[in-house]
């Protein structure tokens, strides 16, 4: 089944009484075809039908009577389409691409597009904050904000677009509210929650909590009720992780228990990187280890391994998803922002994000893949079918 076919219901934004040349799933169609082959703009997207255009009506079927569409065409249907719909056919169409399993990494966390703003108009700039698989490495969904500050605002919302049964969610210190925390349990999900000082008076305790097990005989291995570490060298830096965990007992914990749902321990992640001796400091010369804390609340019993593993796996949606959609797509350099263009721009991104990652057989990077794509039409073909 090719990905069109999950958006088959995309209203049309163009009214019945205007005289248009193109469907819009012709428009869809060559849009994601261009997005898949390394085009990035609505001119790019007008260039690639047109030289494509055989191949378009032979094996996709398109028929295109009135030929391609010009980019302005392209620009006028993304600027009206309903970015809203659009987001829900887009997780329709995930949900059959991805199966979660319990116990599997949902991350949460924003990104704007850097140049969407608009200075003439006022207009900020546009931020998304989207579900990340970190096993899979798909985009769930999406959901814009007005302003990073509001991001919780659209959490709760993203959350219920979802099935989450099972599956551990991790959000950065901005997310971490209360009311996220009982909407994850709500929906039958467990939550790992970085706490920092906007939270001050539970930040403080949990951290003067660890410096307390500390000093005391033995130490934090034996005043935790788990603990594990790793440790990997890469890009010249030697990195060792030591994780921390500590049941959060009713009686000792009292005003946290009752505030944040089930909440049943919280985590100390110690770093600890040492950067390689640089050439021409003397042989035998010591570098100094950088030491830095990290702090969490989770619903998750005190398991040291599986907590750091999900804290770990949570920075996947900065390293595979917002840096890539930087690199390979070129997303922050993006300059469209006429009314929905932006927004709507962003979620096929991410439609085309997710069929070349799910794409197992080809072994190398986004961008690689893209030009593939745009050389080989059996190979793009094959992403088209992706179910």
């Amino acid at each position: 089944m090719f990905v069109f076919d999950a958006f088959s219901s995309l209203p049309d934004p163009r009214t019945p009484f205007h005289s248009f040349k193109h469907s819009l799933m012709e428009l869809m169609c060559i849009a994601l075809c261009a997005l898949l082959s390394g085009g990035e703009s609505f001119v790019d997207m007008q260039d690639y039908g047109e030289a494509k255009e055989h191949w378009l009506r032979k094996r996709l079927g398109l028929e295109l009577v009135n030929g391609i569409p010009s980019h302005d065409t392209f620009n006028r249907v993304f600027a009206t389409l309903d970015p809203d719909a659009f987001e829900r056919c887009f997780v329709r169409w995930t949900q059959q691409l991805h199966q979660e399993s319990a116990g599997e990494i949902l991350a949460i966390d924003g990104k704007s597009v850097r140049r969407s703003f608009d200075s003439a108009t006022g207009q900020g700039a546009l931020h998304l904050v989207s579900v990340w698989a970190s096993d899979t490495r798909l985009v769930l969904a999406q959901r814009a904000v007005e302003a990073k500050s509001n991001e919780m605002t659209a959490v709760p919302l993203l959350l219920e677009m979802l099935d989450i049964q099972g599956a551990v969610v991790t959000t950065d210190a901005l997310n971490t509210q209360k009311k996220v925390a009982k909407a994850i349990r709500e929906r039958g999900g467990e939550y790992v929650l970085a706490l920092k000082e906007n939270h001050k008076h539970l930040f403080e305790d949990v951290r003067d909590y660890f410096a307390w097990c500390r000093k005391q005989k033995g130490g934090l291995t034996l005043w935790c009720q788990d603990s594990a570490q790793t440790r990997e060298w890469a890009h010249g830096r030697q990195e060792v992780r030591r994780c921390f965990c500590v049941a959060v007992a009713p009686h000792e914990w009292p005003h946290a228990v009752a505030q944040w749902a089930d909440l049943q321990c919280v985590v100390m992640i110690e770093r600890e990187r040492t950067v390689q001796v640089p050439e021409g400091v003397p042989h035998g010369a010591t570098v100094s280890p950088e030491v830095t804390q990290h702090f969490y609340l989770s619903s998750l019993p005190p398991d040291a391994p599986r907590l750091l593993g999900a804290i770990r796996a949570h920075w996947g949606i900065e390293n595979s998803l917002h840096w890539v959609l930087d690199v390979a797509f070129d997303e922050d350099d993006c300059r469209v922002r006429r009314d929905h263009a932006a927004h709507n721009l962003a979620t096929l991104r991410k439609i085309a994000l997710n069929l070349l990652r799910s794409d197992q057989k080809l072994k190398v990077g986004i961008k690689a893949r893209r030009k593939v794509a745009g050389w080989n039409e059996d190979y793009l073909l094959r992403l088209l079918a992706a179910p």
